[in-house]
């Protein structure tokens, strides 16, 4: 088997890169590198010391749940490009890396043009931090967390589509609530890599359906302009208040959950 993955470069887009080369025969990996510093520097999120108290938070609930992994498998074909020349490339320059069984999106940038159509043609699946369609668009677990939803805290198996988060649901992954929300969103990543798996080793993959998502069920569209300091600021001011806070209960729909147990959030070498 060969799979083909459009990611990123962060600790935990590395784990992915590893983890998934143990269930195939070749993995073909387009990397796309930015800034490993967000918050300390100015990348997609601007910097600034709230930022940075933030980002300190995240990086460390990473270290935890991901370790520092190096990619290091044998199998491992890498092509590593600056953040946002995904786009420009043609098919050709990339020929190798679309002749694959499964294509996965996790943390890339925005896929359009001829890529997309070639993906969208090859049934690729995306990895949506957020529990469609309740949460589209970007740091969409930050928002269920802030809007004190954190019962939507988890990620999306979808296949892709030019729009964003629009494509059918193949599956949600979620995780054991935990108090500290940095672990418990982190994890929910975790969560869905070990959903990816399963649908792997099941050749879940060869004939997957999914389910049109229904819009009239989404709470909040974000946009990356919109996580800025004053929100986080908020954020923080408010996490004593989620604490003693009890939320009245609400009925969501879920697809084909998948839940990680606590005894699998942190990182353990292999």
């Amino acid at each position: 088997m060969k799979i083909t993955l459009f990611t990123s470069n962060k600790p935990r887009h590395n784990y992915l890169i590893n983890f998934l080369s143990k269930q195939c025969n070749q993995i073909y990996v387009i990397q796309e590198c930015s800034t490993i510093f967000p918050g300390y520097l100015r990348g997609i999120y601007p910097k600034g010391t709230i930022m940075k108290k933030y980002f300190q938070r995240v990086h460390y609930a990473e270290k935890k749940v991901f370790g520092n992994e190096i990619i290091s498998g044998k199998n491992i074909n890498l092509f590593p490009i600056q953040a946002n020349d995904l786009n420009s490339l043609k098919l050709k320059d990339i020929e190798l890396f679309l002749k694959s069984d499964l294509y996965i999106v996790f943390g890339s940038s925005y896929i359009k043009g001829s890529l997309v159509n070639f993906l969208i043609k090859n049934k690729a699946i995306n990895i949506h931090m957020g529990i469609s369609p309740y949460y589209r668009g970007t740091d969409c677990n930050f928002w269920a967390m802030f809007d004190k939803n954190p019962m939507l805290v988890g990620a999306t198996i979808h296949f892709l589509s030019k729009g964003l988060d629009s494509g059918k649901i193949i599956a949600h992954a979620l995780s054991e609530k935990i108090e500290n929300p940095f672990i418990y969103t982190m994890s929910t990543v975790k969560s869905a890599f070990f959903l990816l798996r399963k649908l792997i080793k099941d050749k879940t993959y060869k004939n997957m359906t999914g389910i049109k998502q229904n819009k009239k069920m989404q709470i909040r569209y974000s946009k990356k302009i919109e996580f800025n300091e004053n929100i986080v600021n908020l954020f923080f001011k408010n996490l004593t208040k989620q604490k003693k806070s009890k939320k009245k209960k609400e009925k969501y729909s879920f697809i084909k959950r998948f839940i990680l147990k606590k005894i699998n959030f942190f990182y353990k070498t292999t």
